[in-house]
């Protein structure tokens, strides 16, 4: 069935890029309304265990939560240096269960929080490296740290909830785990109860906390949503992530909302990327003046599935950059890929997550494990 998918895919491409360099035909699909907002899916709310995460190492098959209790998995070395699964076993060994509570709780009440918290953790790496820095609350000596940075304020979300697992772990482990394992542990479990369990995975640890946050760096380093294919490409490869990386980590895109302030840039006059009867009630919900929020995927809103690929396919996608993978063949056949394969996009998803997770690690020399994640230690 895979291998026949494939061949749609390459069968398919000519006209699918065709569309893109096109105008659109007259006649228009029906686009689902954004009004009124979907109610929210609920998302899986294990109770007592979780399931084992596999290792994104292997090349794994998803599968359903395991009903057995987990195990602490054994520390083990991992590709990426200094980073190893099973981090926290000795030092900390309810370190993952804690986390994943704290991530559970919130996401049960409000999968949106899960959406923040896989973009928290991209906007921490793609700055200063996965260090905690996008979490430091502003002080007289930096006025302007990452979170106030305006791709990440007033929009960032999910601080609330590595508060809520740091002050857990700090009552028994003091001093022992990382804000910035919190964040990636956080984003793995995010991943895994908005996917429903298809994304499942283990998350190497030891990362240190960093003690530089400032807002310039975040307009400096994070890709805007109006960026080209060339700019996306290079500003991935400066992160050590590739172009198949960018394609899958984009993906993300199919949860959480999007303030209109990102994208009604890509709205006007007439976009040729974007579905005529989609951009036209972008156009109406966005003519406001308190620039409200749309969801990025009206279809399975608080889902992570592969449905952003589905979107861009047909045009109903919000950002200039996610319309942009479909400006070269290479990216084309990707994004067909990940549509007509959800499984392969989701084994791809986890092992780009621990890539990303891995970008500009501190060592003792400039990092720490601080007491607060909002505050550097005295």
């Amino acid at each position: 069935m895979a291998t026949l998918a494939v061949l749609v895919l390459f069968a398919s491409l000519g006209a699918v890029t065709a569309q893109y360099s096109s105008p659109a035909p007259a006649a228009t699909p029906a686009v689902p309304s954004l009004d009124p907002t979907p109610a929210a899916s609920p998302v899986p709310s294990p109770k007592g265990t979780f399931p084992s995460y596999i290792s994104p190492v292997a090349t794994p098959t998803p599968s359903p939560p395991s009903t057995a209790t987990p195990t602490t998995p054994s520390p083990t070395s991992s590709p990426y240096a200094g980073l190893r699964l099973g981090f926290y076993m000795r030092s900390c060994p309810q370190a993952e269960n804690i986390i994943r509570e704290a991530v559970r709780s919130a996401t049960s009440k409000n999968p949106g929080i899960g959406a923040g918290l896989i973009r928290l953790h991209f906007h921490d790496c793609f700055v200063q490296g996965c260090d905690a820095s996008v979490l430091l609350d502003p002080t007289p000596a930096n006025p302007q740290p990452e979170k106030l940075s305006p791709p990440n304020f007033p929009s960032l979300r999910g601080f609330e909830v590595i508060d809520v697992a740091k002050e857990a772990l700090e009552k028994v482990c003091p001093g022992r785990v990382s804000c910035a394992d919190i964040v990636a542990f956080a984003a793995r479990d995010a991943a895994f109860f908005l996917s429903r369990a298809r994304i499942n995975f283990q998350m190497p640890a030891g990362r240190l906390d960093g003690r530089v946050s400032l807002s310039s760096e975040a307009l400096q380093f994070l890709p805007p949503p109006f960026f080209n294919l060339s700019q996306l490409i290079a500003n991935f490869k400066a992160k050590n992530l590739d172009e198949d990386d960018l394609v899958v980590l984009s993906g993300a895109h199919t949860i959480g909302v999007s303030h209109c302030s990102s994208f009604t840039g890509f709205l006007a006059p007439n976009p040729p990327a974007m579905e005529p009867a989609f951009a036209a009630q972008l156009k109406r919900k966005c003519n406001v003046s308190n620039d409200p929020t749309v969801m990025q995927d009206i279809a399975t809103p608080d889902q992570l599935d592969s449905r952003y690929y589905t979107n861009i396919l047909k045009r109903n996608v919000l950002f200039a950059s996610d319309a942009a993978l479909m400006s070269s063949q290479r990216t084309s056949i990707k994004v067909l890929e990940n549509a007509f394969i959800p499984s392969r996009w989701e084994m791809k998803f986890a092992r780009a997550m621990v890539k990303m997770a891995a970008i500009e690690l501190k060592t003792a020399a400039n990092g720490e494990i601080r007491r607060m994640c909002r505050v550097i230690n005295n």
